[in-house]
């Protein structure tokens, strides 16, 4: 067997006629023909899914279990494979948290540049953090008015998977009588439950101290040894002081034997507090503080970093009052609240009556449309009112007057769609939803405290005193990040260039590859669901050259479409690269420049379906070119599909698709 060449022997996948066919490795090959001549199933059918099967079986059965079992392709047998990676166009994630920087890896060195080298930012506006030492945390805590309780704890594990058995027999050992597991205060003697494929967290709770004259001193060395505890970080808990007025009510409802049934109105003005403090970073001015910078943090997939309101999706899909009430111009008892609203134009069950009831309540007519209705009333038809409206129902001659809580349209909607398993319900009430960028990160998917985090260089899109967060660079089109990364290292302080010079260029590396491929007009955080089939798989490709493997066999399939011919140099020239670096690289291709920038050709036809199937000619370009074939006549000129002379012309749009 020879080692310099991939022999398929007796190929017959699909519309293959017993095809036998030798590619040289190391080598920019071409698979051309007509559209249904065989190219795939020659490409991917055989050669890729053979190597495949046989990749697989070489693993032992465990991982077989996980991979799943290979059929054989149609095919006597294939020498001189390599470990063959498919490159098609059906490689786009469909998972809404995937970004063209995360598919990348681009995302993962930013997180690692910020978290090294980043300077956190006070959200306020009150500049730069610094790190907090323990005078500075116990004077925080001591401000607190007197007979604030006080919980002092050290976090040992922060969202980590496991059991930690080990670690509370050392907290146990260590003289500490509890901890907090995930939120629930136990003893450390008790049997804790925690599932070791699940993420805990531990915190041991190290003093209770209740604020008054002279607990300073306590209060330091409670605070000192959590601090060692918990690496640097202490969680205070406080509860202030029940007031005189609470107190009150506590001791009306112990004399009417309610303790039980009043003792949580009774404490529903006591807030319960809870901050993390870091001998870190720290804002003299406002206190805001946040833990040691990790690249977790800077991670929309974690809840150490996601917005807690979007939980890192960068979007909230809600019910639209735009939607839910399209025709302002009806009355809302005659339907105008199309949720309420059978098909057939009659309005639901009983909200006749409760919209009666509602629009008493606030001063409006049910009858009149929703267009009289001011901001105020608006607010409360779609947001609830605090107080009941009095709803009355007719029985025929009699009638029955109650209370009723209005929620507001978008509570009750939101309500009804928490509660149903029906999918029939979720699919009618979908079509009262929008997509719209969160609130509260404004689409950044990370948490304020973390966006807060700057590289503060000073750059083409930087500021010279805040910098540049990672959102800010994310927002950028990949030509704009590299022309900004290029000249990032002149623009870093020597210890910043010393931490982050190696992330900066594998940063510069795989925007440059992006940029090779014809993808520099993408952004950063483009979903990867959006991008078409073309785009998904050149940015596959400059991965695989960013990975710098060797000895592979990469099987692409028609990687110019939906590429401008301006850019198509810059994809042959990858193409070359990732042979270049000892790769096989075979490509299923109708484009023209990458046919005779190919080092082999193989052209299958003659025709396409049952027609086809056959290799009618094959070798380098100049053989390719001296053998009479269906592409090599196009090629050399012989053939060619003339420009029309007349063009046809273009037809007015319809008069619905000019009303968007």
């Amino acid at each position: 067997m020879s080692k310099d060449k991939i022999v398929v022997v007796g190929a017959r996948e699909n519309n293959l006629k017993n095809v036998t066919v030798t590619i040289p490795r190391d080598k920019l090959v071409v698979i051309t023909g007509l559209s249904g001549s065989g190219k795939s199933s020659l490409a991917f059918d055989t050669i890729y899914a053979e190597g495949q099967r046989r990749y697989v079986e070489s693993l032992s059965s465990y991982a077989r279990q996980f991979l799943g079992q290979m059929d054989k392709p149609d095919v006597d047998h294939v020498e001189g494979l390599s470990p063959a990676i498919s490159i098609d166009q059906k490689s786009a994630s469909k998972n809404p948290r995937s970004t063209v920087g995360t598919v990348t890896e681009i995302y993962d060195y930013l997180r690692i540049l910020f978290a090294r080298v980043g300077t956190p930012f006070c959200p306020e506006g009150h500049g730069a953090i610094e790190r907090q030492s323990t005078d500075t945390i116990v004077d925080e805590v001591l401000r607190h008015p007197e007979g604030t309780k006080i919980q002092i704890m050290a976090p040992v594990v922060r969202g980590r998977k496991g059991e930690y058995k080990k670690e509370l027999k050392e907290i146990q050992q260590a003289g500490f009588v509890r901890v907090r597991v995930d939120g629930e205060t136990y003893e450390v003697t008790d049997d804790i439950p925690m599932d070791r494929y699940k993420q805990h967290t531990i915190e041991v709770v190290v003093d209770r101290i209740i604020v008054k004259e002279g607990v300073d001193r306590r209060l330091a060395d409670s605070v000192e040894t959590a601090l060692k505890m918990g690496k640097g970080l202490v969680t205070v808990v406080s509860e202030p002081p029940a007031t005189e007025r609470e107190l009150a009510k506590v001791g009306a409802a112990a004399r009417k034997g309610k303790d039980s049934q009043n003792s949580a109105v009774a404490t529903q003005g006591v807030v319960v507090t809870e901050r993390t403090y870091s001998e870190h970073y720290s804002c003299p001015d406002c206190g805001f503080s946040m833990p040691e910078l990790e690249p977790r943090a800077f991670s929309f997939n974690s809840p150490y970093g996601a917005c807690a309101d979007c939980t890192g999706l960068g979007t909230k899909t809600e019910f639209d009052i735009d939607l839910a009430i399209p025709d302002r111009s009806k009355p809302l008892r005659e339907g105008a609240i199309v949720p309420f609203v059978y098909k057939s134009g009659e309005v639901k069950e009983w909200w006749p009556d409760v919209l009666d009831g509602f629009a008493a309540a606030v001063g409006a007519d049910s009858l009149g449309p929703v267009s009289s209705l001011d901001e105020t009333q608006m607010n409360a038809l779609w947001n609830g009112l605090d107080s009941p409206v009095k709803v009355t129902m007719n029985y025929g001659k009699s009638s029955r007057t109650f209370n009723y809580n209005w929620d507001g349209v978008y509570r009750i909607l939101k309500k009804k769609l928490d509660q149903t398993e029906s999918e029939w319900v979720k699919g009618e009430l979908a079509q009262y939803m929008r997509t719209r960028p969160c609130p509260t990160c404004d689409g950044a998917r990370l948490k304020r405290e973390t966006l807060s985090v700057r590289l503060t260089s000073v750059g083409e899109f930087g500021n010279k005193k805040t910098g540049v967060s990672i959102a800010d660079l994310t927002n950028l089109s990949v030509a704009d990040a590299y022309s900004y990364f290029s000249g990032l290292a002149d623009n870093l302080t020597a210890r910043q260039k010393t931490i982050g010079e190696r992330a900066v260029k594998e940063i510069v590396e795989r925007l440059r590859f992006l940029v090779d491929v014809g993808l520099g007009y993408l952004s950063l955080n483009r979903n990867t669901n959006t991008l078409a089939g073309g785009e998904a798989q050149r940015i596959r490709l400059a991965t695989q050259i960013g990975s710098g493997l060797m000895g592979c066999l990469y099987v692409l399939d028609e990687p110019s479409i939906g590429l401008h011919q301006r850019d198509n140099n810059k994809l042959i020239d990858t193409l070359k690269r990732l042979r270049d670096l000892g790769n096989t690289v075979l490509v299923v291709e109708h484009d023209e420049d990458t046919m005779r920038a190919a080092d082999w050709l193989i052209d299958l036809g003659p025709g396409a379906g049952e027609h086809g199937g056959y290799v009618v000619n094959q070798g380098d370009l100049a053989k390719f070119l001296k053998t009479d074939s269906p592409t090599s006549r196009y090629l050399t000129g012989q053939e060619k599909i003339d420009v029309p002379s007349e063009r046809r012309e273009p037809r007015s749009p319809r008069p619905d698709m000019t009303k968007a």
